[in-house]
């Protein structure tokens, strides 16, 4: 099996094993593939359409968020804020949700990323405007992590102090964004990051709960 380009997304990485692995088994993998083909598809025109769009305003916010997210520095400087000034129920909060950021870059940047094994996307061949451009991560593209600990902090946090809900969110979808927008993931990257990151902060909200933790006075 031939080695995909550096511009093809994961889907079609899956559809090539998919089809090798189901022709060794005399399997029929038409349906499978054929739709997996065509989330690929999506994905590229999807990347495209972000690349094209022409929003110079944005490029220099979009840039700095990108840049801002490294290392989860956002959500380590709102769980600051809530642990000086949230009283107990801030503490928790801020607890849970760095324990959840925590899980998410274990899981996402350790074994997913490496059996994804996605190359970033090619800039040049994709088109990203170079002034949108940010240094382009070693790691290999698939999730983003970055979407998944923003979900991760978003959804462990919302859930124990729901006030705090709509502006996290809202921040979880700026920096996914900005992931796309500045070439360095594609949107399925972030999408699955996204979807991974919220269930490990559900989790952790829920675990908190259940064990009715709560940080002294």
């Amino acid at each position: 099996m031939s080695v995909p380009p550096a511009s093809e997304p994961v889907e079609e990485r899956l559809a090539d094993r998919l089809t090798a692995r189901l022709a060794e088994a005399s399997a029929n993998p038409a349906l499978v593939v054929c739709a997996l083909r065509r989330l690929g598809s999506y994905d590229r025109a999807a990347y495209r359409w972000v690349a094209g769009l022409s929003t110079p305003l944005l490029d220099a916010p979009m840039r700095r968020m990108s840049d801002f997210a490294n290392h989860s520095k956002p959500w380590f400087l709102v769980a600051g804020f809530l642990a000086v000034l949230g009283g107990p129920e801030g503490r928790r909060g801020a607890l849970t949700g760095l324990a959840a950021v925590g899980a998410a870059s274990l899981v996402v940047n350790q074994p997913m990323k490496i059996a994804g094994a996605r190359p970033r996307p090619d800039w040049d061949a994709l088109r990203v405007p170079q002034q949108r451009r940010v240094r382009m991560p070693s790691s290999t593209s698939f999730p983003s992590g970055h979407s998944a600990s923003a979900a991760a902090f978003a959804v462990a946090v919302g859930d124990l102090l729901p006030a705090h809900r709509m502006p996290l969110r809202a921040a979880t979808s700026i920096v996914a964004f900005s992931r796309v927008y500045t070439g360095v993931h594609y949107p399925s990257d972030t999408l699955v990051g996204a979807a991974v990151g919220a269930l490990l902060g559900r989790l952790a909200s829920q675990t908190v709960r259940r064990l009715g933790v709560l940080v002294a006075d």
